[in-house]
């Protein structure tokens, strides 16, 4: 929230610099984003009156003024194309200097003499762009040094709010911050009731009282919209980031910064019969107030009259019955609407606005009636109108229950770390609009005010007394606790040790959000039932991920857009799976390479990444754990049909590898080939404890085997059964080489796999090789009907 100093000071004047009163308030827990000065230096500018406009004698596009400083006459050449005679503007004199030291010097523009300048907001660094002079009030005192006139010493005040902290959206919520800080009282402007003048009514019905417990109106007859709004409101809404629109709209806009209760104004010529707070018709549709036409969701409260909806509750009224400057007579809405029914209803649209932000965090439920009467106050002074009777319709028992926190006076001492009276500490509270509602022998139970909804809990209540004490008063204490050191299995492998070995192997991590775009999801797990966001924070952010890979995948479009040509990445993290209408969360470790499979240098070959790259930095990776590594040929709805795999451990699926698919890889604008992996982190946690065991002196002996079997047997299969068969004191075996020729039928392949054998206590004898050789060439035969290679 943004908000002038000046007029915070109005409010409430601690005797303290701009730059301390900044510091106090956000070491109360308001933080301060910026504080920076409304204009920036200039000298010798005044309020000038321009007199007469002529044209100039050789330009089209310029005027030839002249302009009293209340003293003298000047000639000015402007080129502006709203100065008209009559108004007030800036005046820069001879020898003012503006922003950027620029000096005002006596000149001649097309021949024509200028002995000054008159001045837009841009000049005055009000403003980036203008699209003409600054006018200024027809009351402005002609010859008044502008940055005194206009208070341009002034400070904006940026407060950076957490969501819970929605009381301080306002002058008033933040003079009560201040006020309680500093111990002294707080000058709220009297909102005195306003007498009706005429009988006029508008009627209102609630048939959504759960969402709107209460509805303030009035009507207000004969206003006149002609009327300039006053300089001063125009200024203080500037400072707080809102523009000037027309005099009714910033009342509105004035008030909501002032007080914190947005509110709304109805041309009520546009409105038939009465206002109705309701749930919308299926298939309603409003036009709104930025022209775009809206068909309003199920679940949005609506204002409306009898015959159609006005506005969206909360968030943004229609275009139809908006206020314009044909308007003569406005109904004023003020109401309650419960923050819960109108959370994230404004992004469902894609908007945000100062109403809805200031509604979805709630606002003070007993502040309408005196909202509305501040409005009727302003309008009349600077529109005028007949005001109508106020018009109240409330559902009591829907209002939110008045807080009753319990505190132990011993639990303040406790978390703070210092002790407080009782006095002292009712004292604080007191200062914040809290109320003892009871007095025990232990401490109180207070009654939180009805702009506080974030006060529930005790520890509400300390937090306030730490922040009106002063944090960086408590006392520093260490923490006394035992702490064991508890024991870690030996067999545990950390995902530390994991993500270091895929950083030496090149990788690098990235993090990534949780939640994902849902037509991502549906490319990479259409099988899984997707968990949506109630309310997200972005139509791309709106599913829970069923896979790290949809985070890594925009991570590896986002490097190659900026020429990155080799991309190694991995992440950890959960996925969130529905199974049985429960959410599963399962820590999961994935990855994915592209581009060059080494760094470019003068030494290494230029090659792109293939299936084995990924495949042996997997092998490299479960070699931590000792995992029984195995892999088998598997189909995912994301891989390439012919280059995916599935992971095994002891023959049981925990992951799967391969190749992006292409249409997927398309679809996502990702060019070239792309090989993920994706494993399950519980799976490969648990690793084998390393055992001693003494190496053999005795020679290994190696027998070379060349079979022919069919182009589909995976190799993983014929390992595995060489691995049972080739006996007890087999050491290893290795596959060296893949022939596919012309003495090796098209539906065949010849695989060439070296066996070693090796005894731990003695030299095998030729004949115990033999028949072990025989052993596995027979259960190749007979599992696979491979034959030995002539």
């Amino acid at each position: 929230m943004k908000f002038s100093e000046y007029w915070l000071r109005e409010w409430v004047d601690p005797q303290l610099s701009s730059e301390a009163l900044v510091q106090q308030i956000t070491m109360a827990g308001l933080e301060v984003d910026a504080a920076e000065r409304v204009a920036k230096p200039f000298s010798g500018i005044v309020v000038g009156e321009v007199l007469s406009v002529e044209p100039h004698p050789d330009a089209d596009k310029l005027r030839v003024c002249k302009v009293s400083d209340g003293q003298e006459q000047f000639q000015v050449v402007c080129g502006a194309p709203n100065v008209v005679a009559g108004m007030k503007v800036p005046f820069a004199k001879i020898g003012a200097v503006l922003s950027g030291d620029f000096k005002i010097k006596k000149a001649k523009l097309r021949g024509v003499e200028s002995q000054g300048m008159l001045c837009s907001e841009e000049e005055l660094t009000l403003a980036e762009k203008s699209d003409g002079l600054m006018p200024l009030a027809a009351d402005a005192p002609v010859g008044a040094d502008v940055r005194s006139y206009l208070k341009l010493d002034d400070n904006i005040i940026d407060v950076d709010l957490t969501p819970n902290r929605s009381d301080c959206l306002s002058i008033l919520g933040m003079a009560r911050e201040v006020a309680a800080l500093n111990k002294i009282p707080f000058d709220a402007p009297e909102v005195k009731k306003t007498a009706a003048v005429t009988e006029d009514v508008f009627p209102v019905r609630i048939d959504a009282p759960e969402a709107c417990p209460r509805y303030v109106g009035r009507v207000i007859k004969g206003v006149d919209l002609s009327a300039p709004t006053p300089q001063w409101m125009v200024e203080k809404l500037r400072r707080s980031g809102i523009r000037s629109i027309d005099a009714v709209v910033d009342v509105t806009n004035f008030v909501m910064i002032e007080l914190g209760q947005p509110m709304h104004a109805f041309d009520l010529n546009e409105l038939a019969d009465g206002i109705v707070v309701r749930m919308p018709a299926p298939g309603e549709k409003l036009v709104l107030l930025d022209g775009q036409e809206i068909t309003i969701n199920p679940d949005t409260l609506v204002i409306a009259d009898k015959e159609k909806p006005l506005a969206l509750a909360g968030i943004m009224g229609g275009e139809h019955s908006s206020v314009s400057e044909k308007t003569k007579d406005i109904f004023l809405e003020s109401a309650f609407f419960a923050p819960l029914h109108l959370a994230g209803k404004a992004r469902s649209y894609g908007l945000h606005t100062d109403s809805s932000h200031r509604f979805e965090r709630g606002v003070d439920y007993a502040h309408q009636a005196r909202a509305i009467e501040r409005a009727t106050e302003l309008l009349l002074e600077i529109v005028g109108g007949q005001p109508g009777p106020v018009t109240e319709v409330c559902s009591k028992e829907h209002l939110p229950a008045k807080a009753l926190v319990n505190l132990r006076h011993a639990r303040v001492d406790e978390l703070l770390g210092v002790h407080l009276d009782r006095t002292r500490v009712e004292e604080m509270l007191a200062r914040l609009g809290l109320s003892v509602h009871k007095v025990a022998k232990d401490g109180w139970t207070f009654s939180a005010p009805t702009h506080r909804f974030d006060i529930s809990i005790e520890v509400d209540l300390i937090e306030e007394v730490a922040r009106l004490y002063g944090y960086n008063k408590l006392p520093v204490t260490e923490p006394m606790a035992p702490l064991g050191i508890k024991p870690l299995p030996e067999s545990k492998v950390s995902l530390r040790r994991l993500k270091l070995h895929l950083v030496s192997r090149g990788y690098q991590e990235a993090i990534t959000y949780s939640f994902v775009d849902q037509k991502v999801l549906s490319l990479l797990t259409p099988e899984e039932d997707t968990i949506n966001l109630a309310n997200p924070i972005a139509s791309d952010m709106a599913a829970m991920r069923t896979t790290l890979w949809a985070g890594l995948l925009q991570t590896a479009l986002y490097n190659q857009n900026r020429q990155q040509n080799r991309i190694r990445l991995f992440e950890s993290g959960l996925r969130f799976l529905k199974k049985d209408g429960q959410i599963q969360q399962d820590p999961m470790l994935a990855g994915l390479i592209m581009g060059a499979s080494m760094p470019e240098g003068w030494e290494s070959k230029k090659r792109t990444v293939d299936f084995y790259d990924v495949k042996g930095d997997l092998e490299s990776l479960l070699e931590i754990p000792g995992c029984n590594l195995s892999f088998r040929g598997a189909q995912h709805p994301a891989l390439h049909p012919g280059q995916t795999a599935e992971v095994l451990k002891d023959e049981q699926p925990i992951g799967v590898l391969g190749a992006l698919h292409p249409r997927i890889a398309k679809t996502l604008n990702l060019n070239g080939p792309l090989y993920l992996f994706e494993l399950c982190l519980n799976s490969i946690a648990d690793g084998q404890v390393p055992s001693f065991k003494g190496v053999s002196r005795f020679p290994e002996i190696r027998r070379d085997l060349a079979i022919v079997i069919d182009e589909q047997t995976p190799y993983a299969d014929v390992a595995l059964a060489i691995a049972q068969s080739a006996g007890e004191w087999r050491v290893h075996h290795e596959l060296f080489d893949v022939y596919h020729g012309d003495s090796v039928d098209a539906d065949k392949k010849s695989l060439a796999i070296s066996i070693v054998w090796r005894h731990p206590e003695r030299t095998l004898r030729d004949e115990e090789i033999t028949e072990a050789f025989d052993n596995v060439v027979k259960e190749l035969g007979n599992r696979f009907g491979a034959s030995l290679r002539s």
